[in-house]
């Protein structure tokens, strides 16, 4: 396992300096970074410690312009190692870089004051005091603090050490993400001869040459060609760390920084997010004009920055429609902070819910950590986790309660897929399948799950039996003498009542509907009877005398000629609860409204059609002659026939069709 660790400091004060000392790369990459001796863009190193543990440092700007930059290479770390100058202390981007770590959720680093060898002990000890001070404000309190000279040499030993046991912990820990191989974009660029290079900090499994991969926003499909890690070609999949992907047919101009490369589902894209905020560190950072010192010191009630006599003010909670900007892996896109709605709620602990609307979709998953800042002057205003990609819309909004937002936030805390799961379905009253499949792969703990075409809310399972047993006996009360409720007319209704209670889309509802009748059947709390349901409680059979006259209308319509279907169920005394019944049961076959044979008569005249139609092309006269029937007979079936695709016409006549059986005698089982 390669562990990502990113400095972070004030400029000047030793960053990439350090960076060289530990592991004999120039992190400066950029002839312009040499020239004016600071860094600009985020740069690279990396060390395999005496155990054989890889590190890849990320070495981010230390100026405060730069802080979008440095955010890049923060948002995809494991750790921090926050550099302080000995001869300068603390200073403005120390106390921002502190606090931007702090809303991403770091919690494992160091500490190291560089330049140990330009002050005396007495100075040396102020600052690392200064700086552990500092540390306990945030997630990083208790890190060890490390006096270090990179010029010297001094404490390098002691430092290596330190990021040795570092490295243990964080590979003893549970890894801070799982699922498919995925990489937040950081860099792209071409080389001559290799093509698209694109370069990030790889997490989840692993990726290897040949694998297709998925480039989000967008969906479009890309091939691996080569995986390097640490400026070397492998031959096996990469592991998680510094990763470079060599890419087959893509131009740079479709790469951008904050895009995701993904092998597989766990990944969405989405523009607006619920997610949980968690109010920031207030350590007095930079946002006085000139200020370059921390000298106003953070205020007794952590909300006012009034160094600087500027008096910027940090409200919490931020207020709702506060302009934020959110830095999430390596994207980093305009956002509004919507606390108006069901979506905004108080979680404790200084944590809060609340909607952000995006202007732009980006990429992300369950559980991803990000930071927002105010977008001029910079101000932090709020770390936080991501708790559903694509929240609920329309009518699912109404189930948004802050009971379900405090067991979501439970549940993608302890990264607990199946209660993640069940916490989005309670929120949203159907979780369909493509979602259930996304939360699998990005948490641990899923159990497979076949078939089922969402998870649905227990309350809303128990809304729409409920509702098909009802609506089954509401039908038997109206229509005492019909054999049930017809299926296609049962499902639109739970359909229906799905859409009303949630929000998926049209064939998730009607699938769920589809699983709801299922269960009800294989519990044997309804049956289905053809194309009926009906009570399993209520007697199949039918009156005698009502069955007596079914059978007097079925024998007068099995001739090739039958009268109209209205004259034929007066003549025979059949209700019309007694026609129903021969049509869902399949013993008469309509083909127009006043125009039917028994189920036997319409399959001999439908096979004959059909034998007629294999040895050559088959007129409305050849097939009246065969039968000894008018044209209006002929034509009715013939048509119906063309319109099941069992035959097709031509100009020339009637041919087989697309859904024409091997066997003419096997004609009818098509029929619906």
């Amino acid at each position: 396992m390669t562990i990502v660790v990113g400095t972070a400091g004030h400029i000047d004060h030793g960053k990439t300096t350090l960076l060289r000392a530990l592991t004999g790369i120039d992190a400066d990459r950029l002839p312009e970074e040499r020239r004016r001796g600071m860094t600009i863009e985020v740069g690279y190193a990396h060390l395999v410690l005496p155990g054989g543990t890889p590190l890849d440092f990320v070495d981010v700007p230390g100026h405060d312009a730069l802080v979008g930059n440095m955010l890049v290479g923060a948002g995809e770390i494991d750790a921090a190692l926050l550099v302080v100058a000995a001869d300068d202390g603390p200073r403005a981007q120390t106390l921002e870089h502190l606090e931007l770590l702090d809303a991403l959720g770091i919690h494992a680093g160091l500490a190291v004051v560089t330049k140990a060898d330009l002050v005396d002990e007495a100075r040396l000890s102020a600052v690392c005091a200064a700086v552990g001070t500092l540390l306990g404000g945030t997630l990083l309190a208790g890190v060890p603090v490390l006096a270090v000279s990179a010029q010297a040499g001094t404490g390098l030993d002691a430092l290596r050490d330190a990021l040795a046991a570092l490295a243990a912990r964080l590979a003893a820990a549970p890894p801070r993400a799982g699922g498919p191989g995925r990489l937040a974009i950081d860099r792209a660029f071409s080389i001559r001869g290799r093509g698209t290079i694109a370069t990030g900090s790889l997490r989840g499994d692993g990726v290897a040459a040949g694998d297709e991969l998925r480039l989000e926003p967008g969906g479009r499909s890309i091939r691996v060609r080569e995986v390097q890690v640490h400026g070397a070609a492998i031959d096996g999949p990469a592991g998680p760390g510094r990763t470079g992907l060599n890419l087959a047919a893509v131009e740079v101009a479709a790469l951008a920084r904050g895009q995701v490369l993904t092998a597989g589902p766990g990944v969405e894209v989405s523009d607006r997010l619920l997610v949980a905020l968690r109010r920031p560190a207030a350590l007095g950072g930079p946002h006085a004009a000139g200020e370059t010192r921390a000298s106003g010191g953070t205020h007794s009630s952590g909300e006012t920055y009034a160094a600087g006599g500027t008096g910027l003010k940090r409200v919490w909670p931020p207020a709702d429609g506060t302009p934020a900007r959110l830095h999430l892996g390596t994207a980093q896109v305009g956002a509004r902070i919507g606390r108006s709605g069901r979506e905004a709620t108080d979680l404790g602990g200084g944590r809060i819910t609340a909607l952000l609307r995006l202007d732009a979709p980006v990429a992300v998953i369950v559980g991803d950590p990000f930071v927002l800042r105010r977008p001029s002057p910079g101000l932090v205003l709020a770390g936080g986790v991501v708790l559903d990609p694509i929240p609920p819309r329309g009518p699912a909004r109404r189930r948004v309660t802050a009971e379900r937002l405090a067991g979501l936030d439970a549940a993608v805390a302890a990264r607990d897929a199946e209660r993640a799961i069940a916490a989005l379905a309670d929120l949203h009253g159907v979780l369909p399948r493509e979602r259930v499949e996304a939360l699998a792969a990005v948490l641990p703990g899923a159990a497979p799950r076949r078939g089922a075409a969402a998870i649905v809310a227990s309350d809303v399972t128990v809304g729409l039996d409920t509702m098909a047993l009802t609506a089954v006996a509401a039908h038997h009360a109206a229509a005492p003498l019909s054999l049930g409720l017809a299926d296609a007319e049962l499902r639109r209704a739970l359909a229906t009542e799905v859409r009303r209670r949630s929000d998926p889309e049209a064939h998730v509802a009607g699938a769920v509907a589809g699983d709801v009748l299922d269960r009800l059947a294989a519990g044997a709390r309804l049956v289905r009877e053809g194309d009926r349901w009906h009570d399993p409680g209520r007697a199949p059979g039918l009156p005698p005398d009502l069955l007596a006259a079914m059978g007097r209308l079925e024998a007068a319509l099995s001739v090739a000629a039958p009268p109209s279907l209205a004259a034929a169920a007066r003549a025979a005394g059949c209700p019309m609860d007694g026609l129903r019944a021969l049509e869902a049961t399949g013993r008469i076959v309509r083909v127009e409204a006043d125009l039917a044979w028994a189920a036997p008569a319409y399959q001999r005249l439908a096979a004959l059609a059909l034998s007629m139609a294999h040895q050559g092309r088959l007129s409305p006269a050849a097939f009246r002659d065969a039968t000894g029937t008018s044209r209006r007979f002929v034509l009715a079936i013939l048509e119906d026939l063309d319109r099941r695709g069992i035959l097709r016409r031509t100009p020339d006549g009637h041919v087989p069709g697309p859904r024409a059986p091997h066997s003419s005698s096997a004609v009818t089982e098509s029929h619906p």
